[in-house]
């Protein structure tokens, strides 16, 4: 007899369920969200052919430690999972959904998705983190250029050395505004100094790393560009092909299609977004800054002569994410036509 189970995740519980190749219930019971308790629980009950829960912020380090128990684990698609769970009961309850994943890990009508690694969560970690902040420096400086203007002041750019110097100069003697300057440019010191730490760190991490290098032989790239895009593909060998990729980024148009009606929208914009940006920006600063003569630019400029520029920028950004993966798993640096 084969046995399957479900896994419904939360942050501090996770609910256990186990049935049979029958769909009959054999075991439930409700433990903490960590890899060790759940391998213990689903030890008492028989020897399961596959546990299956969905994604969440919770499926990396639970993954790979149920892995390391030798639990059969599938991480499977929570859209799609959702879609299938709410047509089994009429109740939304944790205990409804544990056995839905186990009816679902029973049928084998999921999607598997590949859990990333952890040093790549790290990595993407460090990556958010200098976004959050970067996104902090401007909202502050945004700020101090608000407050200076009331007084008539207007500050040259948040770069420029004059920008905080005349920003203290517009606040002298103001009752109230000098405090909240200071404060406030202050807090941006702080910001900018834990933005160049970070860089320093991503700085080191590419430099140790040959994957992000080569990626880097490519105009346009950089070593931001290069190292997010080596933490989302994480193993090149899990796309079959190359061209699998701009799907996964979701640089492709989405389609629709149902009896007379079939037309095809926009970028589906799945995936990470933040590596579709900076695919973007890597894409634009070949368009406009590069000045070698690249096969590549010209294939792109001519998109933008027939349709838009920023048509170009995303067809551009789904080719050197082709590139990227087939350099990846090639082992190769770019080689201009």
């Amino acid at each position: 007899m084969e046995y399957f189970a479900g896994l419904d995740v939360s942050l501090e519980e996770t609910h256990v369920c186990v049935v049979d190749r029958d769909g009959v219930v054999i075991h439930q019971a409700k433990v903490a969200s960590t890899p060790a308790d759940i391998a213990q629980e689903l030890a008492k009950a028989p020897a399961c052919r596959r546990v299956v829960f969905e994604t969440g912020r919770m499926a990396p380090i639970l993954f790979h430690g149920l892995v390391e128990h030798d639990v059969p684990v599938v991480c499977v698609e929570s859209r799609q999972a959702y879609q299938g769970l709410k047509s089994l009961t009429t109740h939304k309850t944790d205990r409804n959904d544990a056995r839905g994943l186990a009816h679902l890990a029973r049928t084998g009508f999921f999607k598997p998705v590949h859990v990333k690694s952890l040093p790549a969560h790290a990595v993407r970690s460090l990556i958010i983190a200098r976004k959050k902040l970067v996104g902090q420096r401007v909202t502050l400086e945004n700020q101090i250029r608000g407050l200076a203007v009331v007084f008539g002041v207007r500050l040259p750019r948040a770069l420029s050395p004059a920008f905080i110097e005349q920003a203290l100069l517009s606040s002298e003697g103001i009752n109230g505004l000098s405090a909240a300057m200071r404060g406030l440019i202050g807090a941006r010191a702080a910001v900018l100094a834990v933005v160049a730490a970070i860089d320093a760190d991503i700085k080191k991490i590419v430099r140790m790393s040959e994957a992000c290098r080569r990626l880097m032989t490519i105009p346009g790239v950089g070593q931001l560009t290069a190292l997010a895009f080596t933490a989302a593909v994480d193993d090149p060998e899990r796309f079959r092909r190359s061209r699998d990729v701009g799907p996964y980024l979701g640089l492709v148009p989405r389609c629709y299609q149902s009896g007379e009606v079939n037309y095809t929208g926009s970028i589906s914009k799945c995936g990470d977004r933040r590596v579709r940006t900076l695919l973007y920006e890597a894409a634009n600063v070949m368009l406009t800054r590069c000045r070698r003569p690249l096969k590549l630019k010209e294939w792109a400029l001519a998109i933008a002569r027939r349709s838009t520029m920023r048509k170009a920028r995303i067809a551009l950004a789904r080719r050197l994410a082709i590139i990227m993966h087939a350099m990846l798993r090639q082992g190769t640096e770019f080689k201009a036509a």
